[in-house]
């Protein structure tokens, strides 16, 4: 049976969020709680009048990967709405076999 996971590539994230509020609809999780957050990094002056903010999506304890949307054929609810698709669901083998593609990916597998 195949791993599956998540790969994330937090270099195209642009912090909207859409991955966070799906996956609390698609769970029911109340206000506060997350399957995933979307962590803002900086901003920091790097030069004058330029700045550097970034965003790193990340996978908590109540992440299920959506099983039941899984179970239906379809993707996980944050890998449906990501609006900038940073995200991508696959079995691990593949994935990992994007990590070369560029620098920084996060892959993050579900057992």
């Amino acid at each position: 049976m195949a791993e599956y996971g998540i790969l994330i590539d937090p270099a195209w994230c642009t912090g909207c969020h859409s991955c966070e509020v799906a996956c609390q609809m698609e769970n029911g999780l109340s206000a506060g709680q997350f399957g995933i957050k979307v962590n803002e990094i900086g901003p920091w002056e790097i030069a004058p009048d330029k700045w550097l903010l970034s965003y790193a999506p990340a996978f908590t304890d109540q992440c299920t990967m959506c099983l039941l949307r899984r179970k239906k054929g379809k993707v996980p609810s944050c890998v449906h709405h990501c609006q900038a698709k940073c995200l991508e669901f696959g079995t691990i083998e593949e994935l990992s076999k994007k990590l070369s593609d560029h620098p920084k990916q996060l892959l993050c597998s579900f057992v």
